[in-house]
């Protein structure tokens, strides 16, 4: 069955100031969802993993600890971690309604399954392709003196998955007469390939230390891509769930 105009309903309402306000609300009930599954998950392994690098430095340098030289203490940074979460949600969810300004314009969906459409290609662009060549790492892992590379690269490989996800959604545009089966299938093979040739190009880094616990070192990691999702689905709904509101408040008007 060829494909055709599936909008049911208007495109998300509003002007571009209103969507950024939205966004930003949306964003920051994400950040603090995602920041108290982010302590729940995380901050046990995070104690773990500097429980290890401090037990390691005692070992070389005798009566070294890690509250030594800290900035801010443990307690402090689990409290910072909700205020970073949400302004990342707040700023995230600005940048997601000006996404959906744009985007509305060329979309062919109704409200709800545009926005969840846009939130997953704005998770796999921002979170899941640069997580599957640079996964998170707990604080005792990695070289200090790579860091500004290792930030570099990530941010190459978040510009990767942005790519991808443009060129998968364009070429799904392009076949907008096709089958529904083709577009899919076109656009997912197109967005694979291009990530793949990417992790092909960009470096990699073998930086954990060989007797890190790995049971560690996944569960982590796991904790953090747990973390992503939620903040990112949050972000979704509460931006849907926002629109359908305005929307309603629209045809009540007219």
């Amino acid at each position: 069955m060829p494909g055709g105009d599936l909008r049911t309903s208007p495109p998300v309402p509003g002007s571009l100031g209103a969507l950024i306000g939205r966004g930003a609300l949306a964003g920051i009930a994400a950040g603090v969802l995602a920041g108290s599954v982010a302590f729940i998950l995380g901050e046990p392994h995070i104690d773990a993993a500097i429980a290890i690098e401090e037990a390691h430095a005692h070992g070389a340098h005798g009566a070294h600890s890690h509250g030594d030289d800290e900035l801010v203490s443990r307690t402090g940074q689990k409290v910072g971690l909700f205020l970073a979460t949400s302004l990342t949600g707040m700023a995230l969810g600005a940048i997601f309604g000006t996404v959906a300004h744009y985007a509305r314009r060329v979309a062919s969906l109704s409200t709800t399954p545009f926005i969840l459409l846009l939130t997953l290609l704005g998770w796999l662009a921002i979170a899941v392709v640069p997580f599957g060549i640079y996964p998170a790492n707990p604080p005792a892992v990695g070289d200090p003196d790579t860091i500004n590379q290792r930030t570099l690269l990530w941010l190459a490989a978040v510009g990767l998955g942005i790519l991808a996800c443009v060129a998968a959604a364009a070429v799904n545009r392009l076949l907008e007469t096709a089958w529904q089966s083709l577009r899919v299938a076109s656009s997912t093979a197109l967005f694979a390939a291009i990530v793949g040739l990417g992790y092909l190009a960009l470096p990699t880094f073998d930086d954990v230390p060989g007797d890190f616990p790995a049971t560690l070192l996944w569960d982590f990691r796991v904790a953090s891509f747990v973390s992503t999702a939620v903040l990112w689905a949050s972000l979704g709904v509460a931006f849907a769930v926002l629109s359908e509101r305005a929307a309603r408040k629209q045809r009540l008007l007219v």
